[in-house]
């Protein structure tokens, strides 16, 4: 073969194959700018499911959350006046008594003895007090001398009263009405004014103690009213506010506040941890969002409100704000329905579809 003619062939056939490769190539990137331009224009209009409220005026009730304990009413450690051998204990452990009753009593046998000698003396002292003002109305003795068998008398009778009270010293009398608990003494026991014999508790009505930091205390007044749990029972309990300290902590910047709660069953007990919520604002007719639907943006707040299947954006004023919602004082109106989920991935008319509403 002539070598004109080979070497045609050969630049014939690299032509060929680069035409053909061009060919195969062109559509392939043809199809894949489409599929990019597919994918763009996809994104652009992908939707984002959401949960929306529709708003509308509510009462919205502002709680403190605390923890307290339960207080008695009243409650004393009991203990006699006086140093002596108990003799009689009348009272049982874990029972209620009056005001007034006798629960024990020491030693008393040489007070009764001076008592009567004491007491045996006043017939006498009283006959020669009769005797000398006789004889004084018939000038047969001096004034003076009535005045000394009166002060007699008188001395007589102060003796007396010292004695008896010094027997009431010897006995253990409720201070109040309340429950006795267990008691720390038996019959024969030497007792002084330092040996406990049982505790003594009131509890109808039963005290509710707790601290309120500083912030709130211009809050709390007589009167303001609160809710309280405890953890053996299901149902809120009622109190009201009855004193507080007179000043505010220096450690801890709270201020003590107690107040009462009936109790007419007894069923409540001191020492119980109660959670108390107390109210700070009551408001009727409030416009309230879930706090979730606020979204901070330099230095303002916003929400976004569902129009027409997209986002947009409201500037708000908030007021009260609570555990899970947060007063709108303004921006938005009754009626409006705002988004309460997915806020951070919202832009002004970004296109949204409501799934459903809280």
């Amino acid at each position: 073969m002539n070598k004109y003619i080979k070497w045609g062939l050969v630049t014939l056939l690299i032509a060929g194959v680069g035409v053909f490769g061009y060919i195969n190539l062109q559509p392939k990137e043809n199809e894949e700018l489409s599929e990019a331009d597919k994918k763009g224009k996809g994104k652009e209009k992908k939707t984002l499911e959401v949960y929306a409220k529709v708003i509308g005026p509510q009462r919205l009730v502002d709680e403190l959350p605390i923890i307290g304990r339960l207080v008695p009413d009243e409650e004393v450690m009991l203990s006699f006046e006086t140093s002596g051998k108990i003799t009689d204990i009348f009272f049982k452990e874990g029972s209620f008594v009056k005001k007034g009753t006798l629960l024990a009593k020491v030693n008393d046998a040489e007070l009764q003895a001076e008592l009567s000698r004491l007491e045996a003396q006043v017939p006498l002292a009283e006959e020669r007090v009769t005797r000398q003002s006789k004889l004084l109305q018939r000038d047969a003795v001096s004034k003076e001398a009535l005045e000394i068998v009166k002060t007699e008398l008188a001395t007589l009778n102060a003796n007396i009263e010292k004695v008896k009270a010094q027997i009431r010293q010897t006995e253990l009398r409720a201070p109040f009405d309340g429950v006795i608990g267990l008691r720390q003494v038996s019959v024969g026991a030497y007792a002084s004014p330092t040996t406990i014999v049982a505790k003594h508790t009131s509890v109808k009505p039963i005290k509710v103690e707790f601290s309120v930091p500083e912030r709130y205390a211009g809050n709390i007044k007589k009167g303001t009213g609160l809710d309280f749990n405890i953890e053996s029972r299901l149902d809120t309990l009622r109190a009201e506010v009855y004193a507080t300290e007179t000043s505010i902590d220096d450690n801890t910047h709270t201020l003590l506040v107690r107040a009462i709660h009936p109790n007419s069953d007894g069923s409540l007990m001191s020492g119980q941890y109660a959670s108390i919520r107390l109210k700070q604002n009551d408001i009727e007719n409030a416009i309230v969002v879930p706090a979730e639907a606020i979204v901070p943006e330099m230095g303002k707040k916003k929400v976004f409100v569902y129009r027409s299947g997209k986002a947009m954006p409201a500037e708000v004023i908030t007021g009260v704000r609570t555990e899970s919602e947060i007063q709108i004082i303004k921006g938005i109106e009754p009626g409006d329905t705002v988004i309460t989920s997915g806020t951070l991935q919202l832009r002004k008319g970004s296109q949204v579809k409501i799934t459903a509403y809280q």
